[in-house]
Protein backbone atom coordinates (compact mmCIF):
# COMPACT_ATOMS: atom_id res chain seq x y z
CA UNK A 1 0.00 0.00 0.00
CA UNK A 2 2.69 2.33 0.84
CA UNK A 3 3.93 2.09 -2.45
CA UNK A 4 1.09 2.58 -4.44
CA UNK A 5 0.05 5.86 -2.36
CA UNK A 6 3.77 6.96 -3.75
CA UNK A 7 2.69 6.21 -6.73
CA UNK A 8 -0.85 8.12 -6.60
CA UNK A 9 0.91 11.32 -5.02
CA UNK A 10 3.72 11.57 -7.97
CA UNK A 11 1.14 11.21 -10.72
CA UNK A 12 -1.11 13.86 -8.89
CA UNK A 13 1.58 16.00 -8.55
CA UNK A 14 2.48 15.60 -11.70
CA UNK A 15 1.20 18.46 -14.06
CA UNK A 16 -1.99 17.38 -16.50
CA UNK A 17 -1.58 16.81 -20.08
CA UNK A 18 -4.02 18.64 -22.31
CA UNK A 19 -5.67 17.41 -25.21
CA UNK A 20 -5.02 20.13 -28.28
CA UNK A 21 -8.44 21.14 -29.64
CA UNK A 22 -8.30 21.00 -33.18
CA UNK A 23 -11.19 23.63 -33.60
CA UNK A 24 -9.44 26.14 -31.58
CA UNK A 25 -6.38 25.40 -33.31
CA UNK A 26 -7.28 25.39 -36.91
CA UNK A 27 -8.99 28.80 -36.03
CA UNK A 28 -5.91 30.09 -34.63
CA UNK A 29 -3.73 28.96 -37.79
CA UNK A 30 -6.57 30.01 -39.40
CA UNK A 31 -6.32 33.75 -38.02
CA UNK A 32 -2.22 33.49 -37.95
CA UNK A 33 -2.35 32.79 -41.78
CA UNK A 34 -4.71 35.45 -42.34
CA UNK A 35 -2.82 37.91 -40.41
CA UNK A 36 0.89 37.03 -41.95
CA UNK A 37 -0.37 37.65 -45.67
CA UNK A 38 -0.32 40.88 -44.92
CA UNK A 39 3.78 40.84 -44.04
CA UNK A 40 4.16 38.94 -47.72
CA UNK A 41 3.74 41.96 -49.08
CA UNK A 42 6.15 44.12 -47.35
CA UNK A 43 8.65 41.47 -47.18
CA UNK A 44 8.71 41.29 -51.30
CA UNK A 45 8.25 45.11 -51.46
CA UNK A 46 12.04 44.62 -48.94
CA UNK A 47 13.35 41.96 -51.39
CA UNK A 48 14.58 44.86 -54.11
CA UNK A 49 16.30 46.99 -50.92
CA UNK A 50 19.99 47.22 -51.14
CA UNK A 51 21.81 43.50 -49.87
CA UNK A 52 22.72 44.04 -46.23
CA UNK A 53 26.54 44.04 -44.97
CA UNK A 54 26.58 40.09 -44.31
CA UNK A 55 26.41 39.47 -48.48
CA UNK A 56 30.18 39.60 -48.48
CA UNK A 57 30.67 36.60 -46.52
CA UNK A 58 30.51 33.93 -49.51
CA UNK A 59 34.75 35.19 -50.51
CA UNK A 60 35.25 34.97 -46.52
CA UNK A 61 34.25 31.80 -46.27
CA UNK A 62 35.65 30.79 -50.05
CA UNK A 63 39.55 31.99 -48.83
CA UNK A 64 38.87 29.83 -46.07
CA UNK A 65 38.29 26.57 -47.47
CA UNK A 66 40.85 26.90 -50.15
CA UNK A 67 43.14 27.80 -47.29
CA UNK A 68 42.67 24.51 -45.20
CA UNK A 69 42.82 22.67 -48.66
CA UNK A 70 46.49 23.72 -48.37
CA UNK A 71 47.05 21.77 -45.56
CA UNK A 72 45.24 18.46 -45.38
CA UNK A 73 47.04 16.83 -42.94
CA UNK A 74 45.73 19.14 -40.20
CA UNK A 75 42.12 18.64 -41.77
CA UNK A 76 42.54 15.43 -41.47
CA UNK A 77 43.31 15.11 -37.71
CA UNK A 78 40.80 17.03 -36.82
CA UNK A 79 38.26 14.98 -38.45
CA UNK A 80 40.03 11.97 -36.58
CA UNK A 81 40.14 13.70 -33.00
CA UNK A 82 36.35 14.59 -33.02
CA UNK A 83 35.20 11.14 -34.42
CA UNK A 84 37.14 9.84 -31.45
CA UNK A 85 35.91 12.19 -28.62
CA UNK A 86 32.15 11.34 -30.79
CA UNK A 87 32.51 7.41 -30.62
CA UNK A 88 33.28 7.95 -26.64
CA UNK A 89 30.73 10.30 -26.19
CA UNK A 90 28.29 7.66 -28.01
CA UNK A 91 29.60 5.14 -26.47
CA UNK A 92 29.15 5.93 -22.58
CA UNK A 93 25.61 7.99 -23.50
CA UNK A 94 24.51 4.06 -24.47
CA UNK A 95 25.85 2.56 -21.66
CA UNK A 96 24.08 4.89 -19.48
CA UNK A 97 20.70 4.32 -20.99
CA UNK A 98 21.28 0.74 -20.30
CA UNK A 99 21.45 1.92 -16.88
CA UNK A 100 24.92 2.67 -15.80
CA UNK A 101 25.04 5.65 -13.58
CA UNK A 102 28.62 6.00 -12.83
CA UNK A 103 29.19 7.41 -16.27
CA UNK A 104 30.46 10.67 -16.52
CA UNK A 105 30.03 13.18 -18.66
CA UNK A 106 33.01 14.21 -21.25
CA UNK A 107 32.00 17.68 -23.16
CA UNK A 108 30.17 20.13 -20.43
CA UNK A 109 29.13 23.54 -21.15
CA UNK A 110 31.21 26.70 -20.73
CA UNK A 111 30.60 28.77 -17.26
CA UNK A 112 27.71 31.06 -17.62
CA UNK A 113 26.18 29.17 -20.85
CA UNK A 114 22.56 29.44 -19.66
CA UNK A 115 20.89 27.60 -22.78
CA UNK A 116 21.26 23.78 -21.40
CA UNK A 117 20.15 25.25 -17.44
CA UNK A 118 17.03 22.47 -17.55
CA UNK A 119 17.70 19.57 -15.66
CA UNK A 120 17.01 17.51 -17.97
CA UNK A 121 20.04 18.19 -19.89
CA UNK A 122 21.91 16.58 -17.48
CA UNK A 123 19.27 14.29 -15.88
CA UNK A 124 18.08 12.35 -18.94
CA UNK A 125 20.68 10.46 -20.66
CA UNK A 126 18.85 10.90 -24.34
CA UNK A 127 18.89 15.09 -24.03
CA UNK A 128 22.78 14.65 -22.32
CA UNK A 129 23.83 13.19 -25.66
CA UNK A 130 22.06 15.89 -27.33
CA UNK A 131 23.71 18.33 -25.60
CA UNK A 132 27.32 16.58 -25.76
CA UNK A 133 27.28 15.93 -29.13
CA UNK A 134 25.96 19.51 -30.26
CA UNK A 135 28.51 21.16 -27.68
CA UNK A 136 31.62 18.81 -29.69
CA UNK A 137 30.58 19.39 -33.03
CA UNK A 138 30.17 23.28 -32.30
CA UNK A 139 33.55 23.53 -30.89
CA UNK A 140 35.34 21.15 -33.54
CA UNK A 141 34.24 23.62 -36.19
CA UNK A 142 34.68 26.73 -34.44
CA UNK A 143 38.42 25.37 -33.68
CA UNK A 144 38.69 24.18 -37.15
CA UNK A 145 38.17 27.68 -38.46
CA UNK A 146 40.42 29.30 -35.86
CA UNK A 147 43.51 27.24 -37.16
CA UNK A 148 43.87 27.98 -40.46
CA UNK A 149 47.12 29.42 -42.05
CA UNK A 150 47.41 32.62 -44.12
CA UNK A 151 44.10 34.62 -43.42
CA UNK A 152 44.45 38.37 -42.64
CA UNK A 153 43.73 38.91 -39.51
CA UNK A 154 40.03 40.87 -40.59
CA UNK A 155 39.45 37.97 -42.64
CA UNK A 156 40.12 35.21 -39.93
CA UNK A 157 37.84 37.53 -37.49
CA UNK A 158 35.33 37.65 -39.42
CA UNK A 159 34.93 34.06 -40.29
CA UNK A 160 35.20 33.03 -36.72
CA UNK A 161 32.54 35.54 -35.76
CA UNK A 162 29.91 34.09 -38.24
CA UNK A 163 30.69 30.71 -37.44
CA UNK A 164 30.22 31.58 -34.01
CA UNK A 165 26.51 32.92 -35.42
CA UNK A 166 25.98 29.75 -36.97
CA UNK A 167 26.68 27.33 -34.41
CA UNK A 168 24.38 29.24 -32.12
CA UNK A 169 22.02 29.07 -34.19
CA UNK A 170 21.71 25.33 -35.09
CA UNK A 171 21.95 24.73 -30.76
CA UNK A 172 19.38 22.20 -30.30
CA UNK A 173 17.84 24.44 -27.65
CA UNK A 174 16.94 26.50 -30.44
CA UNK A 175 14.40 23.46 -32.05
CA UNK A 176 11.01 22.17 -30.56
CA UNK A 177 11.81 18.12 -30.83
CA UNK A 178 15.42 18.61 -29.25
CA UNK A 179 14.07 21.06 -26.00
CA UNK A 180 13.00 18.97 -23.23
CA UNK A 181 11.22 22.60 -21.79
CA UNK A 182 9.62 23.35 -25.16
CA UNK A 183 8.60 19.50 -25.10
CA UNK A 184 7.07 19.53 -21.78
CA UNK A 185 5.37 22.92 -22.07
CA UNK A 186 4.00 21.41 -25.32
CA UNK A 187 2.30 18.45 -23.59
CA UNK A 188 1.12 20.79 -20.86
CA UNK A 189 -0.69 23.35 -22.79
CA UNK A 190 -1.74 21.45 -25.70
CA UNK A 191 0.45 23.22 -27.92
CA UNK A 192 -1.37 26.58 -27.17
CA UNK A 193 2.50 28.06 -26.40
CA UNK A 194 3.00 26.92 -29.86
CA UNK A 195 0.00 28.86 -30.91
CA UNK A 196 0.97 32.03 -28.79
CA UNK A 197 4.75 31.90 -29.68
CA UNK A 198 2.87 32.08 -33.63
CA UNK A 199 1.25 35.29 -32.24
CA UNK A 200 4.37 36.82 -31.14
CA UNK A 201 6.29 35.98 -33.97
CA UNK A 202 3.82 37.53 -36.21
CA UNK A 203 3.79 40.41 -33.74
CA UNK A 204 7.59 41.36 -33.89
CA UNK A 205 7.54 40.91 -37.72
CA UNK A 206 4.73 43.92 -37.87
CA UNK A 207 6.42 46.03 -35.33
CA UNK A 208 9.64 45.31 -37.90
CA UNK A 209 7.58 46.46 -40.87
CA UNK A 210 9.22 42.97 -42.23
CA UNK A 211 11.73 42.47 -40.64
CA UNK A 212 12.29 40.69 -37.44
CA UNK A 213 12.52 42.79 -34.51
CA UNK A 214 12.23 40.50 -31.18
CA UNK A 215 11.07 41.93 -28.77
CA UNK A 216 12.97 41.70 -25.13
CA UNK A 217 10.70 43.15 -23.22
CA UNK A 218 7.12 44.47 -21.97
CA UNK A 219 6.92 47.38 -23.10
CA UNK A 220 3.72 48.06 -22.16
CA UNK A 221 4.87 47.71 -18.20
CA UNK A 222 6.87 51.35 -19.11
CA UNK A 223 5.74 54.34 -18.94
CA UNK A 224 8.13 57.82 -20.18
CA UNK A 225 8.08 59.79 -17.04
CA UNK A 226 6.73 58.17 -14.73
CA UNK A 227 8.39 54.36 -14.51
CA UNK A 228 11.06 54.94 -15.94
CA UNK A 229 12.93 58.54 -16.96
CA UNK A 230 11.10 59.95 -14.09
CA UNK A 231 13.84 62.30 -12.14
CA UNK A 232 11.84 65.74 -12.25
CA UNK A 233 13.65 68.32 -14.93
CA UNK A 234 12.38 70.67 -17.22
CA UNK A 235 14.21 71.25 -21.04
CA UNK A 236 15.71 74.90 -20.53
CA UNK A 237 17.49 74.76 -24.39
CA UNK A 238 16.81 73.00 -28.14
CA UNK A 239 18.30 73.14 -31.48
CA UNK A 240 18.32 70.68 -34.57
CA UNK A 241 20.04 67.72 -33.04
CA UNK A 242 19.40 67.92 -29.22
CA UNK A 243 17.14 69.58 -26.05
CA UNK A 244 19.09 70.34 -23.05
CA UNK A 245 17.15 69.13 -20.05
CA UNK A 246 18.12 70.64 -16.29
CA UNK A 247 17.01 68.86 -13.54
CA UNK A 248 15.71 70.01 -10.16
CA UNK A 249 17.46 69.94 -6.94
CA UNK A 250 16.84 67.73 -3.97
CA UNK A 251 19.05 69.67 -1.99
CA UNK A 252 19.35 73.13 -0.30
CA UNK A 253 22.75 73.95 -1.49
CA UNK A 254 24.49 72.73 -4.32
CA UNK A 255 28.23 72.21 -5.77
CA UNK A 256 28.57 75.54 -8.03
CA UNK A 257 30.08 74.46 -10.63
CA UNK A 258 27.41 72.49 -12.56
CA UNK A 259 27.92 68.67 -14.41
CA UNK A 260 27.12 68.10 -18.09
CA UNK A 261 26.49 64.30 -19.31
CA UNK A 262 26.42 63.58 -23.29
CA UNK A 263 25.10 60.52 -23.40
CA UNK A 264 25.45 58.64 -27.00
CA UNK A 265 23.59 59.34 -29.95
CA UNK A 266 22.63 56.72 -30.95
CA UNK A 267 20.16 55.40 -27.98
CA UNK A 268 18.25 58.00 -25.87
CA UNK A 269 19.87 59.88 -22.54
CA UNK A 270 17.52 57.65 -20.02
CA UNK A 271 20.13 54.91 -19.62
CA UNK A 272 21.32 56.59 -16.62
CA UNK A 273 17.81 57.71 -15.60
CA UNK A 274 16.41 54.23 -15.81
CA UNK A 275 14.66 54.32 -12.22
CA UNK A 276 15.27 55.89 -8.68
CA UNK A 277 16.63 52.61 -7.73
CA UNK A 278 19.43 52.46 -10.53
CA UNK A 279 19.41 56.48 -11.38
CA UNK A 280 22.67 57.62 -11.98
CA UNK A 281 21.20 61.22 -12.76
CA UNK A 282 19.09 60.95 -9.59
CA UNK A 283 22.30 60.08 -7.31
CA UNK A 284 23.83 62.90 -8.47
CA UNK A 285 21.45 65.31 -7.42
CA UNK A 286 21.30 63.94 -4.57
CA UNK A 287 24.72 64.51 -4.50
CA UNK A 288 24.09 68.05 -4.32
CA UNK A 289 25.31 68.16 -8.28
CA UNK A 290 23.12 70.58 -10.91
CA UNK A 291 23.22 67.98 -13.40
CA UNK A 292 22.10 68.89 -17.40
CA UNK A 293 21.58 66.09 -19.94
CA UNK A 294 22.11 66.34 -23.55
CA UNK A 295 18.79 64.39 -25.19
CA UNK A 296 19.85 63.73 -28.49
CA UNK A 297 16.95 64.29 -31.61
CA UNK A 298 15.93 61.01 -33.60
CA UNK A 299 17.26 62.23 -37.02
CA UNK A 300 15.42 61.97 -40.27
CA UNK A 301 16.08 62.58 -43.81
CA UNK A 302 16.04 66.49 -43.20
CA UNK A 303 19.09 66.10 -40.99
CA UNK A 304 20.85 63.80 -43.14
CA UNK A 305 24.08 66.48 -44.03
CA UNK A 306 24.22 67.23 -40.42
CA UNK A 307 28.03 65.82 -39.66
CA UNK A 308 30.28 64.85 -36.58
CA UNK A 309 31.23 68.61 -36.56
CA UNK A 310 27.49 69.37 -36.26
CA UNK A 311 27.16 67.33 -33.25
CA UNK A 312 30.22 69.02 -31.58
CA UNK A 313 28.76 72.09 -31.75
CA UNK A 314 25.23 71.89 -31.60
CA UNK A 315 25.51 69.23 -28.81
CA UNK A 316 28.24 69.85 -26.20
CA UNK A 317 29.33 73.05 -27.35
CA UNK A 318 25.78 74.34 -27.25
CA UNK A 319 25.25 72.95 -23.88
CA UNK A 320 28.29 74.67 -22.62
CA UNK A 321 26.92 77.82 -23.82
CA UNK A 322 23.31 77.20 -22.74
CA UNK A 323 24.25 76.23 -19.27
CA UNK A 324 26.57 79.57 -18.58
CA UNK A 325 23.24 81.54 -19.94
CA UNK A 326 20.91 80.09 -17.37
CA UNK A 327 23.67 80.26 -14.51
CA UNK A 328 26.02 82.97 -15.49
CA UNK A 329 29.16 80.67 -14.89
CA UNK A 330 31.31 79.66 -17.82
CA UNK A 331 32.87 76.47 -16.46
CA UNK A 332 31.29 73.21 -15.84
CA UNK A 333 32.19 69.44 -15.43
CA UNK A 334 31.37 66.66 -17.98
CA UNK A 335 30.54 63.13 -18.62
CA UNK A 336 30.97 61.58 -21.56
CA UNK A 337 28.59 58.08 -22.15
CA UNK A 338 30.53 55.16 -24.81
CA UNK A 339 29.84 57.65 -28.26
CA UNK A 340 29.03 60.32 -26.00
CA UNK A 341 32.18 60.59 -24.25
CA UNK A 342 34.20 60.08 -27.70
CA UNK A 343 32.50 63.01 -29.44
CA UNK A 344 33.63 65.12 -25.63
CA UNK A 345 37.04 64.05 -26.11
CA UNK A 346 36.96 65.40 -29.41
CA UNK A 347 35.59 68.44 -28.65
CA UNK A 348 37.84 69.10 -25.56
CA UNK A 349 40.60 68.73 -28.40
CA UNK A 350 39.13 71.47 -30.25
CA UNK A 351 38.58 73.35 -27.17
CA UNK A 352 42.35 72.98 -26.51
CA UNK A 353 42.82 74.49 -29.85
CA UNK A 354 41.06 77.07 -29.41
CA UNK A 355 41.77 78.28 -25.93
CA UNK A 356 38.46 76.86 -25.01
CA UNK A 357 38.62 76.19 -21.07
CA UNK A 358 35.32 76.03 -20.22
CA UNK A 359 35.13 72.27 -19.44
CA UNK A 360 37.49 71.80 -16.71
CA UNK A 361 36.74 67.61 -15.64
CA UNK A 362 36.29 65.21 -17.73
CA UNK A 363 34.91 61.78 -17.05
CA UNK A 364 34.69 59.17 -19.63
CA UNK A 365 32.43 55.70 -19.45
CA UNK A 366 33.09 52.73 -21.63
CA UNK A 367 34.79 55.25 -24.12
CA UNK A 368 37.15 54.54 -27.15
CA UNK A 369 39.42 57.33 -28.55
CA UNK A 370 41.95 54.84 -29.87
CA UNK A 371 39.91 52.17 -32.37
CA UNK A 372 43.23 49.85 -33.29
CA UNK A 373 41.48 47.33 -31.36
CA UNK A 374 37.85 47.31 -31.03
CA UNK A 375 37.23 43.48 -30.11
CA UNK A 376 34.73 41.65 -32.68
CA UNK A 377 32.66 44.86 -33.81
CA UNK A 378 35.24 45.17 -36.27
CA UNK A 379 34.06 42.64 -38.47
CA UNK A 380 31.32 45.01 -39.44
CA UNK A 381 34.48 47.69 -40.75
CA UNK A 382 35.59 46.98 -44.09
CA UNK A 383 35.24 48.49 -47.43
CA UNK A 384 32.96 46.30 -48.89
CA UNK A 385 30.29 46.58 -45.87
CA UNK A 386 31.13 50.07 -45.30
CA UNK A 387 29.94 50.52 -48.70
CA UNK A 388 26.68 48.85 -48.38
CA UNK A 389 25.46 50.70 -44.99
CA UNK A 390 26.55 53.99 -46.88
CA UNK A 391 23.92 52.85 -49.95
CA UNK A 392 21.61 52.36 -47.37
CA UNK A 393 21.72 55.52 -45.73
CA UNK A 394 22.26 57.53 -48.95
CA UNK A 395 18.89 56.26 -50.05
CA UNK A 396 17.12 57.25 -46.81
CA UNK A 397 19.01 59.69 -45.73
CA UNK A 398 19.86 57.70 -42.25
CA UNK A 399 20.84 54.64 -40.75
CA UNK A 400 17.62 53.16 -38.71
CA UNK A 401 18.82 52.29 -34.75
CA UNK A 402 16.90 49.15 -34.93
CA UNK A 403 19.87 47.45 -37.20
CA UNK A 404 22.49 49.07 -35.21
CA UNK A 405 21.27 47.43 -32.56
CA UNK A 406 21.14 44.31 -33.99
CA UNK A 407 24.81 44.43 -34.90
CA UNK A 408 25.27 45.13 -30.85
CA UNK A 409 22.68 42.07 -29.90
CA UNK A 410 25.09 39.66 -32.51
CA UNK A 411 28.55 40.17 -30.18
CA UNK A 412 26.26 37.97 -27.26
CA UNK A 413 23.32 35.97 -29.72
CA UNK A 414 22.53 33.55 -27.51
CA UNK A 415 21.73 35.80 -24.19
CA UNK A 416 19.81 38.80 -26.63
CA UNK A 417 18.68 37.23 -29.44
CA UNK A 418 18.55 33.20 -29.34
CA UNK A 419 16.95 32.44 -25.48
CA UNK A 420 13.85 35.50 -26.44
CA UNK A 421 13.35 33.27 -29.78
CA UNK A 422 13.19 30.18 -27.21
CA UNK A 423 10.70 31.86 -24.75
CA UNK A 424 8.74 33.90 -26.91
CA UNK A 425 8.35 31.76 -29.74
CA UNK A 426 8.66 28.12 -28.57
CA UNK A 427 7.82 28.55 -25.18
CA UNK A 428 4.47 31.16 -26.49
CA UNK A 429 5.61 33.26 -23.00
CA UNK A 430 5.59 36.75 -22.94
CA UNK A 431 8.80 38.89 -22.15
CA UNK A 432 8.92 40.15 -18.60
CA UNK A 433 9.40 43.73 -18.06
CA UNK A 434 12.58 44.95 -17.60
CA UNK A 435 13.98 48.33 -18.10
CA UNK A 436 17.07 47.73 -19.14
CA UNK A 437 15.74 46.03 -22.09
CA UNK A 438 13.22 48.57 -22.69
CA UNK A 439 15.81 51.45 -23.08
CA UNK A 440 17.63 48.89 -25.24
CA UNK A 441 14.92 48.88 -27.60
CA UNK A 442 14.38 52.66 -27.87
CA UNK A 443 17.06 53.49 -30.25
CA UNK A 444 17.45 56.13 -31.80
CA UNK A 445 18.60 56.69 -35.97
CA UNK A 446 21.62 58.33 -37.32
CA UNK A 447 22.09 60.94 -39.86
CA UNK A 448 24.48 59.78 -43.37
CA UNK A 449 26.86 62.30 -42.94
CA UNK A 450 27.45 61.72 -39.09
CA UNK A 451 27.84 57.95 -39.35
CA UNK A 452 30.14 57.40 -42.74
CA UNK A 453 32.17 59.89 -40.84
CA UNK A 454 31.93 57.87 -37.65
CA UNK A 455 32.80 54.73 -39.37
CA UNK A 456 36.00 55.50 -41.95
CA UNK A 457 37.27 58.24 -40.30
CA UNK A 458 37.33 56.79 -36.47
CA UNK A 459 36.61 53.19 -36.89
CA UNK A 460 38.23 52.08 -40.35
CA UNK A 461 40.99 55.09 -39.71
CA UNK A 462 41.82 55.27 -36.52
CA UNK A 463 42.50 59.02 -37.13
CA UNK A 464 41.40 59.85 -33.55
CA UNK A 465 44.07 59.20 -32.08
CA UNK A 466 46.78 60.37 -34.54
CA UNK A 467 47.60 63.61 -33.61
CA UNK A 468 46.61 66.36 -36.37
CA UNK A 469 44.98 63.14 -38.75
CA UNK A 470 41.85 65.04 -38.08
CA UNK A 471 40.70 68.75 -38.57
CA UNK A 472 37.12 69.90 -37.41
CA UNK A 473 35.82 73.31 -36.76
CA UNK A 474 38.91 74.48 -38.08
CA UNK A 475 41.45 73.09 -35.65
CA UNK A 476 43.71 69.89 -35.66
CA UNK A 477 42.58 67.43 -33.29
CA UNK A 478 45.00 66.52 -30.89
CA UNK A 479 44.21 64.54 -27.66
CA UNK A 480 47.06 65.30 -26.12
CA UNK A 481 46.39 68.64 -25.99
CA UNK A 482 43.75 67.68 -23.23
CA UNK A 483 45.36 68.52 -19.96
CA UNK A 484 42.51 68.75 -17.70
CA UNK A 485 41.84 66.20 -15.21
CA UNK A 486 40.66 62.73 -16.41
CA UNK A 487 38.80 59.83 -14.65
CA UNK A 488 37.89 56.95 -16.93
CA UNK A 489 36.01 53.89 -16.05
CA UNK A 490 35.73 50.94 -18.31
CA UNK A 491 33.80 47.59 -17.81
CA UNK A 492 35.39 44.08 -17.62
CA UNK A 493 32.86 42.46 -20.04
CA UNK A 494 32.44 45.13 -22.32
CA UNK A 495 31.35 43.60 -25.95
CA UNK A 496 30.96 46.96 -27.44
CA UNK A 497 33.97 48.68 -25.76
CA UNK A 498 36.66 46.04 -24.60
CA UNK A 499 38.44 47.85 -21.28
CA UNK A 500 41.80 46.60 -22.90
CA UNK A 501 41.30 49.24 -25.60
CA UNK A 502 39.65 51.94 -23.67
CA UNK A 503 42.54 52.00 -21.47
CA UNK A 504 45.11 53.31 -24.22
CA UNK A 505 43.35 56.86 -23.53
CA UNK A 506 45.72 56.26 -20.31
CA UNK A 507 48.83 56.82 -22.66
CA UNK A 508 47.19 59.63 -24.82
CA UNK A 509 46.06 62.08 -22.60
CA UNK A 510 47.82 65.06 -21.86
CA UNK A 511 46.47 66.01 -18.05
CA UNK A 512 45.96 63.98 -15.13
CA UNK A 513 44.28 60.39 -15.49
CA UNK A 514 42.69 57.72 -13.18
CA UNK A 515 41.42 54.34 -14.91
CA UNK A 516 39.05 52.34 -13.15
CA UNK A 517 37.78 49.35 -14.19
CA UNK A 518 34.15 48.05 -13.40
CA UNK A 519 32.80 44.59 -13.23
CA UNK A 520 30.52 43.18 -15.64
CA UNK A 521 29.40 45.07 -19.19
CA UNK A 522 28.90 48.05 -21.10
CA UNK A 523 25.57 48.81 -19.24
CA UNK A 524 24.90 46.90 -16.29
CA UNK A 525 28.78 47.45 -15.28
CA UNK A 526 28.26 51.63 -15.02
CA UNK A 527 24.69 51.60 -13.98
CA UNK A 528 25.50 49.80 -10.51
CA UNK A 529 24.35 51.95 -7.72
CA UNK A 530 25.78 51.65 -4.34
CA UNK A 531 22.97 50.10 -2.84
CA UNK A 532 22.73 47.34 -5.17
CA UNK A 533 26.36 45.98 -3.84
CA UNK A 534 26.94 44.38 -7.08
CA UNK A 535 30.13 43.96 -9.23
CA UNK A 536 32.52 45.69 -7.62
CA UNK A 537 35.23 47.49 -9.50
CA UNK A 538 39.41 47.73 -9.80
CA UNK A 539 41.72 50.68 -8.70
CA UNK A 540 45.52 51.40 -9.56
CA UNK A 541 47.82 54.29 -8.89
CA UNK A 542 50.13 54.00 -11.89
CA UNK A 543 49.25 53.64 -15.56
CA UNK A 544 51.38 51.54 -17.48
CA UNK A 545 51.52 51.07 -21.18
CA UNK A 546 50.02 47.61 -20.52
CA UNK A 547 46.21 47.08 -19.91
CA UNK A 548 47.17 43.56 -18.35
CA UNK A 549 50.07 45.26 -16.06
CA UNK A 550 47.76 47.50 -14.98
CA UNK A 551 44.90 44.95 -13.66
CA UNK A 552 47.99 42.54 -11.99
CA UNK A 553 48.71 45.60 -9.64
CA UNK A 554 45.21 46.88 -9.11
CA UNK A 555 43.60 46.39 -5.93
CA UNK A 556 39.70 45.11 -6.24
CA UNK A 557 36.83 47.11 -4.41
CA UNK A 558 33.30 45.68 -3.24
CA UNK A 559 30.05 48.12 -4.49
CA UNK A 560 29.59 50.81 -7.10
CA UNK A 561 32.09 53.17 -8.76
CA UNK A 562 30.11 56.04 -8.00
CA UNK A 563 31.29 57.13 -4.88
CA UNK A 564 34.60 57.40 -5.73
CA UNK A 565 34.00 59.00 -8.91
CA UNK A 566 32.67 61.62 -6.71
CA UNK A 567 35.40 61.98 -4.04
CA UNK A 568 37.68 61.96 -7.46
CA UNK A 569 35.41 64.75 -8.52
CA UNK A 570 35.90 66.99 -5.15
CA UNK A 571 39.66 66.35 -5.36
CA UNK A 572 40.16 67.31 -8.86
CA UNK A 573 37.42 70.20 -9.53
CA UNK A 574 36.98 71.96 -6.44
CA UNK A 575 34.93 74.48 -5.90
CA UNK A 576 32.51 76.24 -3.55
CA UNK A 577 28.64 75.51 -2.78
CA UNK A 578 26.12 77.68 -3.55
CA UNK A 579 22.07 78.14 -3.25
CA UNK A 580 20.22 75.62 -5.03
CA UNK A 581 19.46 76.06 -8.80
CA UNK A 582 16.04 75.32 -10.07
CA UNK A 583 15.14 74.91 -13.90
CA UNK A 584 13.78 78.24 -15.44
CA UNK A 585 14.83 80.35 -12.71
CA UNK A 586 18.20 81.41 -14.26
CA UNK A 587 18.67 83.35 -17.40
CA UNK A 588 16.70 80.22 -19.47
CA UNK A 589 13.49 79.90 -19.13
CA UNK A 590 11.71 75.99 -18.66
CA UNK A 591 10.59 75.11 -22.31
CA UNK A 592 8.45 71.80 -21.32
Amino acid sequence: MPKDDSRKSEAEASPPVKTPDPVAAAYALSAAAERASGLVGEFLARAGEPATANSHLGGAFLETAARMMVDPVKAANAQIAFWSNYWRVWRDSTMRMLGDETVETHVAPEKGDRRFKDPAWSENALFDFVKQTYLLASRSIQAAVEDVDGLDPHTAKKVEFYTRQFVDAMAPTNFIATNPEVMRKTLETGGDNLIHGLENLLGDIERGRGDLRISMTDESAFELGRDIAATPGSVVFENDLMQLIQYAPTTETVRERPLLVVPPWINKFYILDLRAKNSFIRWCVDQGLTTYVVSWVNPDADLAQKDFEAYMREGPLAAVDAIQSATGLREVDAIGYCLGGTLLATTLAWAAAKGDKRIRSATYLTTMVDFAEVGELGVFIDEEQLQSIEKQMSDRGFLDGARMATTFNMLRANDLIWSFVVNNYLLGQDPIPFDLLYWNSDSTRMPAAMHSFYLRRMYQENALSQPGALTIGGAPIDLRTINLPSYLLSTKEDHIAPWTSTYAATQIYGGPTTFRLAGSGHIAGVVNPPASGKYGYWTADENPPDPNDWFAAAAQHEGSWWPDWRKWLDRNSPCDDVSARTPGDGGLPAIE
